[in-house]
């Protein structure tokens, strides 16, 4: 079987991927993957074939573009032409020249999505956050405001759509795109438990459970507690890691930071606090009582597979539905502001209470339970058959 797969230059939805190739490949099964160079050496190493889509008329690594995605319909439908009529030529010599059977396409790698409708090749999308439907994408919260702001901009995404149609791919509208329906074949990398109106999916949806890497450097216990705190790569909100570390010196907690991109200047760091550009975050899961976290969907879902409970601040409407149904099934709390004495007090409610200790575990439960890659494998192969 031949794989074309296709993803967006963040590891967040990559890494989750390359068990799953790795896995394809180990099966003798050949994996195309179309990506960027940040990525290449971690797509190589799962045994795919790295085809390269930097150098192209449009740059979707841009951070102020990618703020912009979530929050703009407009914008984000001319990231996605830009992108695809960029890629066509390249993609369209590929597609002819490997023949593939199936096209994999991260959920919001849309050009994978249209080079299926395109050439007529069975899709499967790839979901890496939680799969939105009717039902689910209540959990992101999106205003009143941005449904007028929606309407107000649809001349000019049909614009765009237009050039896609004006260059061969079959598209009517925005959500022959941007949504999947219950005849869409789609990885999931959670379980239905976890996942948010799982009973309104159809058997189209494969669960397979997050991808969870080994533990490769050991981070020792020090105390009876132990606090990790990462809000993710970058934080706008930096005044959050002040107030941790005020709040949580010298006390008998272990407290762990990891501060990615970000930085903190305070004098004079408690010796209980230990503070890093980057840790092994499994290592430091594995022996954790409670994580501070901005609700990254990998970031959760490691949490969660090591029984950790959650004191959760998120940023954006996907970190925010991932945060919400954590809390419906008691796994965690919101903090409600980034003062100190809030930072202590939910600390605190998380460690006093053993009841979100026993959510967490039945969360991991059932994470274990999935089938992991073997079942994407399984699906994947089926959906090949005909089956």
């Amino acid at each position: 079987m031949k794989i074309v797969w296709f993803c967006i230059p963040a590891h967040g939805h990559t890494n989750p991927t390359l068990g799953v190739v790795k896995e394809l490949t180990n099966a003798g099964h050949e994996v195309y993957y179309f990506s960027f160079e940040m990525l290449r050496e971690k797509i190589e190493r799962a045994g795919a074939v790295f085809i390269s889509c930097d150098g192209f008329d449009f740059d979707i690594r841009d951070k102020n573009a990618a703020d912009r995605v979530g929050k703009d319909i407009a914008f984000a439908t001319e990231l996605l032409v830009k992108a695809t009529l960029a890629l066509d030529e390249m993609i369209s010599e590929k597609v002819k020249e490997i023949k593939p059977d199936l096209i994999v396409s991260d959920s919001i790698a849309y050009w994978g999505k249209l080079t299926a409708m395109k050439y007529g090749i069975p899709y499967v999308s790839s979901t890496t956050t939680f799969a939105f439907n009717r039902y689910s994408s209540r959990y992101l919260k999106r205003g009143a405001g941005e449904i007028i702001k929606m309407i107000f901009t649809m001349p000019k995404i049909n614009k765009y759509l237009q050039l896609l149609r004006d260059n061969g791919y079959p598209v009517k509208n925005i959500y022959d795109i941007v949504s999947n329906d219950n005849e869409t074949n789609t990885i999931v990398y959670t379980s239905k438990e976890f996942q948010p109106c799982s009973e309104t999916f159809s058997d189209r949806y494969r669960f397979i459970g997050p991808s969870i890497r080994p533990i490769e450097s050991e981070m020792k216990k020090t105390a009876a507690k132990t606090v990790y705190i990462s809000m993710g790569t970058v934080m706008k909100n930096k005044e959050i890691y002040v107030n941790c570390i005020k709040a949580l010196g010298n006390t008998d907690y272990q407290v762990i930071i990891s501060l990615g991109d970000n930085s903190v200047e305070i004098e004079d760091i408690p010796e209980n606090i230990g503070i890093y550009k980057s840790v092994d975050q499994m290592a430091v899961l594995s022996i954790a009582d409670v994580f501070l976290t901005h609700c990254g969907m990998n970031s959760v879902s490691e949490a969660l597979y090591y029984e950790v409970p959650l004191v959760m601040l998120p940023q954006t409407p996907e970190q925010g539905a991932v945060a919400k149904r954590a809390e419906e099934l008691n796994a965690g709390v919101f903090l409600k502001n980034t003062g100190e004495s809030a930072i202590i007090s939910a600390i605190e409610t998380i460690l006093s209470n053993a009841e979100y200790k026993s959510a967490a575990k039945k969360i991991s439960e059932s994470f274990k339970r999935c089938g992991g890659v073997f079942a994407a494998r399984e699906f994947l192969e089926k959906i090949y058959r005909g089956d």
